[in-house]
């Protein structure tokens, strides 16, 4: 049986979130078993202290939410999440350069930033492609370009663009990349039966700011 918490990223990333919202995300995510939290980088090294000796992943957010910063200083932004304790890095790619077809800037952005990732044994990188602003030769390029890179999960939105995940898009990115390749759905997932659907058309991990709601049967 699915145990839909163990998919689950607890997000915070509100440009308002407290030490103390922190704190709580990190207490939810143990009680319910959620695989990780995503917290904004400020807040990496308190969500490491809160987590210690548990089983959930830190994560937080490079190039967020536009993707446009210059490459060196996701690859800076990587370093020090790191180092701070996160295991987990979700980037958004230069999605200016995928507007542009410009997928020698996409490719070079992505693999430096896993090249950083890859330093720090059982890192995992989630690459945002912000799917709301792709047509589907762009999607099937960039899940190509990706699978060729080796990433450890593609992900859909930030939750920042004009619209979030859908099973249609899932459905498409399971086809476009080889089954070694994970999935992660986010941007407006807020019910229980939305995020099964998901999880069926071929989510891996479900990154949402109403995980309590959606791990209760």
């Amino acid at each position: 049986m699915l145990h839909l918490a163990a998919t689950i990223d607890h997000t915070k990333l509100a440009a308002d979130t407290k030490r103390e919202d922190i704190q709580q995300l990190c207490d939810e995510a143990k009680r319910f078993g959620f695989a990780a939290v995503c917290v904004p980088p400020v807040y990496v090294k308190e969500a490491a202290t809160a987590l210690n000796g548990s089983t959930v992943a830190v994560a937080t957010v490079v190039g967020f939410p536009m993707g446009y910063q210059a490459t060196g200083a996701k690859v800076e932004e990587t370093r020090v999440a790191l180092s701070e304790g996160a295991t987990e890095i979700d980037m958004v790619v230069q999605i200016a350069a995928v507007q542009n077809n410009d997928w020698a800037l996409v490719a070079a952005d992505v693999a430096a930033v896993l090249e950083e990732v890859r330093r720090t044994p059982g890192a995992l990188l989630k690459v945002i492609i912000e799917t709301c602003y792709l047509n589907d030769a762009q999607l099937e390029r960039i899940c190509q370009l990706l699978a060729k890179l080796e990433v450890d999960f593609v992900k859909t939105s930030t939750g920042y663009g004009k619209a979030g995940a859908d099973v249609e898009t899932v459905t498409k990115m399971r086809a476009f990349l080889p089954p070694h390749i994970r999935i992660k759905a986010s941007g407006g997932i807020r019910s229980r039966e939305f995020a099964l659907h998901l999880i069926s058309a071929g989510a891996d991990r479900i990154g949402t700011s109403s995980g309590i709601l959606i791990s209760q049967p």
